[in-house]
């Protein structure tokens, strides 16, 4: 098991940016797979990226692919996920998420069992 706290979360105007962190405990954080997900109000939690242990693969949903990057640091055990050209349909609780030597299905939330508690985002018109 690994622990994640996500951090910068906020309130921004449209067409500005974030970076969120997703901080993991433990020794063996470069052999989890990272994933982001949000969910705003009423709404089904949703893939945003994922990026695999060595960083050699990301995904993106369609709806961030261009806007959002994400990058790892295994150095210092942490996810990030910079977030440019926020839109208010962007407004979400954006949540880490991590497990151990993913193989397949990187976009699907079942596929990871560890969590972060999230960080809200709101970006306003």
């Amino acid at each position: 098991q690994v622990q994640l706290v996500e951090s910068g979360g906020g309130l921004v105007q449209a067409g500005g940016s974030l970076r969120l962190s997703c901080a993991a405990s433990g020794r063996t954080f470069s052999s989890y797979a990272m994933g982001w997900f949000r969910q705003a109000p009423g709404k089904e939690r949703e893939f945003v990226s994922a990026i695999s242990g060595n960083a050699g693969i990301t995904y993106y949903a369609d709806s961030v692919k261009g806007r959002f990057t994400i990058s790892r640091d295994n150095a210092k055990n942490t996810v990030y996920l910079q977030m440019n050209s926020l839109k208010p349909e962007d407004t979400a609780v954006y949540y880490c998420a991590a497990r151990l030597r993913l193989v397949l299905g990187y976009t699907k939330k079942d596929a990871y069992d560890n969590w972060g508690q999230g960080t809200q985002v709101t970006v306003s018109s």
